[in-house]
């Protein structure tokens, strides 16, 4: 649940105070006045309820018409049946936001209704108002045995009524987790607040999380139907667009009230062992926030570190015009190498050497990457980074690109190979690696 309020920054945040493995979720807090440095705050929601007894798991923050944020999350009970539950501020006056209050009225949104699974019935949307006025969220769901975001709508945030028909649904799967649901205008970097007024020529976008990615579509809300319309449908959801192809997961999305922008964060889960995390102490890392908007053509998604990263950057280190022939090696130095921000600029000679793109590649591209590693060679490439290298090159890690060509334009194909990573360094690099793969 991220969101800006009274001047700072609030990241509400999975956590469980007491393992390094997946259990006792509880809702974390920090806040920053930059999106940089962050002051981590006690808890925001701990299992206190019954309906809640098996944890305070993943939703989102609304602020309301009066200006107060509402939290809604979804709280699993004894027997495993998930219900949507809501939170206010002990004391909205507080920028701090640091007690939170569950009324009695909770949970507020039962798996209640032909169709649904009470145990797979999750992780609420923010909300949005409609032309009537009233407010609107989705909740992700298993509905007759395929993936659904369900629609709710409520005249007072508090007490919520399904709508006879999900907001989308696909029979490509059985859950979506954590779906995220807004609007941008096509070829502008501003973001739009789903509580005012949203523009005629703007898209939607429906975000979910399936198959430990998180993918999108790209369409429009239809306001008379209550539904969402994608521009394309796919059938085949390892062909559905994708917000990061590497290490990241259940993203979530705010209106920056400051600047006007939209800012995605993702979490980027563990590849040590338990037994790893459970040595340095921790598990799990969220990855950099990002501002994201629609491109030009309002087909895709494009994103970028937020601009307060740059207030990180010293000491550049900077080379140009250097020549690289097949098989050579040039070594940047004067840089820590676990913490570094890399901008780099590739000219190919020719772009003619480029193999043919086989789009069945698109299936599978992790795949592919591994077979195509950075030790076989290619027309026009393997090229590219090798970072976190050791002297003899026994551990390091591999970034790398290849170019096709495809039928009316070339195709770029970027790479990371962690296998030669040490696992005491591997959850940082996956950090880095956010970086460098935008």
């Amino acid at each position: 649940g991220p969101l800006y309020y009274k001047g700072l920054y609030h990241l509400f945040y999975q956590y469980n105070p007491g393992s390094v493995v997946p259990g006792n979720k509880t809702w974390a807090h920090s806040v920053s006045a930059d999106l940089v440095n962050w002051l981590r705050l006690e808890s925001a929601l701990d299992r206190t309820e019954p309906y809640d007894a098996k944890g305070c798991w993943s939703g989102s923050v609304t602020v309301l018409a009066d200006g107060r944020p509402a939290i809604l999350y979804t709280g699993a009970d004894d027997v495993k049946n998930q219900a949507q539950c809501i939170a206010f501020p002990s004391n909205s006056s507080d920028p701090y936001l640091r007690e939170w209050t569950k009324p009695s009225s909770n949970p507020v949104i039962r798996p209640d209704g032909p169709g649904l699974t009470p145990n797979q019935f999750r992780d609420p949307t923010t909300g949005w108002t409609g032309p009537d006025g009233q407010w609107r969220i989705a909740v992700g769901a298993e509905l007759d045995g395929y993936s659904a975001a369900l629609l709710y709508k409520s005249e007072d945030f508090v007490s919520w009524s399904r709508v006879d028909h999900p907001l989308y649904s696909s029979n490509s799967s059985t859950m979506w987790e954590c779906p995220d649901f807004f609007a941008a205008l096509p070829g502008n970097t501003s973001g739009l607040d789903l509580s005012a007024a949203i523009p005629n020529r703007a898209k939607h976008v429906l975000k979910m999380s399936l198959d430990s990615c998180d993918k999108y579509m790209v369409g429009v809300y239809d306001l008379e139907a209550d539904k969402f319309v994608p521009d394309n449908v796919v059938d085949d959801r390892r062909l559905w667009l994708r917000i990061d192809y590497g290490n990241y997961y259940a993203s979530k999305s705010f209106f920056d009230a400051k600047k006007g922008r939209r800012i995605i964060w993702g979490w980027a889960n563990e590849s040590d062992s338990s037994s790893d995390d459970a040595a340095k102490g921790w598990a799990g890392i969220q990855a950099l926030p990002r501002t994201i908007w629609l491109d030009s053509d309002g087909s895709q998604l494009l994103q970028w570190p937020v601009e307060e990263v740059e207030s990180l950057r010293r000491n550049e280190t900077n080379h140009q015009g250097i020549e690289l022939k097949k098989g050579d090696m040039f070594e940047i130095k004067g840089t820590d190498t676990l913490q570094a921000d890399v901008e780099i600029e590739f000219e190919p000679g020719t772009m003619d050497e480029a193999d043919a793109f086989d789009p069945s590649w698109l299936l599978n591209t992790e795949k592919h990457c591994r077979e195509a590693d950075a030790s076989a060679p290619g027309g026009l490439g393997p090229f590219g980074l090798v970072v976190l290298a050791s002297d003899d090159m026994e551990e390091h890690t591999a970034v790398h690109f290849r170019v096709y060509k495809s039928k009316h334009k070339h195709m770029i194909l970027m790479c990371s190979d962690l296998r030669r990573v040490v696992p005491e360094i591997r959850a940082v690099h996956t950090g880095l690696w956010r970086l460098l793969r935008i």
